[in-house]
């Protein structure tokens, strides 16, 4: 059976969405200093998007634990990634700040990876919803 069709993904997908933004909102937060300085990034810019991933966390690691989550507390995680994705492009296509070469990597690695995040919850809700395990 593909992964993409396990009655799972959506919850592994939640808990690894959980725990890589905790990991991210933890390091943005906590080396915001040293952060900047190696990715060309304004320290506020960096302390906010960590402060603005601890309720995505919350929400995330909520919606995972549940036996039966929410359609559309799925559909906001999702939702909320993709803007996620859109306002990574926006910042290092914008002209508004001038990263690094490892800032450009840096964001667009993560952009990356929020997108995958974002489709595999997209799979896994169809298939939790097919399933009928959703709520």
């Amino acid at each position: 059976m593909s992964i993409l069709r396990s009655q799972n993904l959506l919850r592994y997908a939640l808990i690894a969405d959980a725990v890589a933004s905790g990991a991210s909102a933890a390091l943005l937060i906590a080396a915001t200093g040293p952060l900047s300085n190696l990715l060309g990034l304004p320290e506020q810019l960096l302390l906010m998007a960590g402060v603005i991933l601890v309720p995505f966390v919350a929400l995330v690691a909520y919606l995972a634990a549940r036996e039966r989550p929410s359609e559309g507390g799925v559909w906001s995680v999702i939702l909320l990634n993709l803007a996620w994705v859109a306002a990574s492009a926006f910042l290092l296509v914008g002209g508004f700040v001038s990263p690094t070469t490892m800032g450009y990597a840096f964001v667009g690695a993560q952009a990356v990876a929020v997108l995958i995040f974002a489709d595999l919850q997209y799979f896994g809700l169809r298939n939790a919803a097919a399933a009928g395990m959703t709520a």
